[in-house]
């Protein structure tokens, strides 16, 4: 599988020693059931695997010094093409991921392998910016653990099954969480080994082990491709550049 599409400056300064940088798990192992049949992960954007845009990305920022791919187990040999085309020597391996998202965090978490901080970042999110990956690196120096996130535009409704509304929370106190999320590595790997049940972020699972996260402001642009639409706007997002 060749790469073609944009150029991507790749900074070799690091600001810090390696270990007070971040560690990144990219999650591209799910299953694309919202996409019509396409496969999200390696759809073509631009003439380049959506993937290859995302990896680059997070490689071009100076926050970064090492990454991880976590794919589905099929879509290893792809998943490796991919790394071997790009050639980043910050990505350190590409790993077969599990049933549940957070089973395949725990695997890039694994083969990441021990550091001081880590975060995770949809592989569906490929307009993340490297002011969002600065973001994320300070924060996660103060607190520990913290996430993207953006103010909630709309007013929120809760619905029951019966499709009446229940409740409407105040616009005020919602934010939309995003990736990445960054923590202290040690933290989120006992969280995941504590989790009982299924868990839609990594946040939340820390959250339920008692530990405080706290959030800093991610980037309305960086959306995560669910559906062809969404495909549609990355495009647009990317070709602006």
């Amino acid at each position: 599988m060749q790469i073609f599409g944009a150029n991507y400056k790749l900074s070799n300064t690091k600001r810090e020693t390696s270990d007070d940088l971040l560690g990144v798990v990219v999650v591209a192992a799910g299953r694309s059931s919202r996409m019509g049949g396409t496969d999200k992960t390696f759809a073509d954007v631009l003439g380049t695997p959506l993937i290859a845009h995302t990896l680059r990305r997070i490689a071009a920022s100076d926050a970064v010094d090492r990454m991880v791919l976590v794919v589905a187990a099929d879509a290893v040999p792809d998943g490796e093409a991919i790394v071997r085309d790009l050639d980043i020597p910050k990505i350190a391996a590409v790993c077969a991921g599990g049933a549940r998202r957070q089973d395949s965090v725990l695997a890039g978490l694994l083969a990441m392998g021990e550091r001081r901080w880590v975060a995770v970042h949809d592989g569906a999110r490929p307009c993340v910016s490297g002011d969002v990956l600065e973001r994320a690196l300070d924060e996660v120096r103060g607190s520990g653990a913290a996430i993207a996130a953006v103010p909630v535009k709309d007013t929120i409704k809760v619905v029951g099954d019966d499709l009446a509304i229940s409740d409407t929370p105040d616009r005020a106190t919602l934010w939309a969480a995003q990736t990445p999320q960054a923590f202290d590595y040690q933290t989120l790997v006992d969280a995941h080994r504590a989790a009982e049940v299924e868990y839609t972020d990594d946040a939340a699972m820390v959250e339920a082990v008692g530990h405080r996260v706290t959030i800093f402001r991610g980037d309305y642009n960086n959306l995560k491709v669910t559906t062809p639409e969404d495909l549609d706007m990355v495009k647009l997002i990317l070709g602006r550049g």
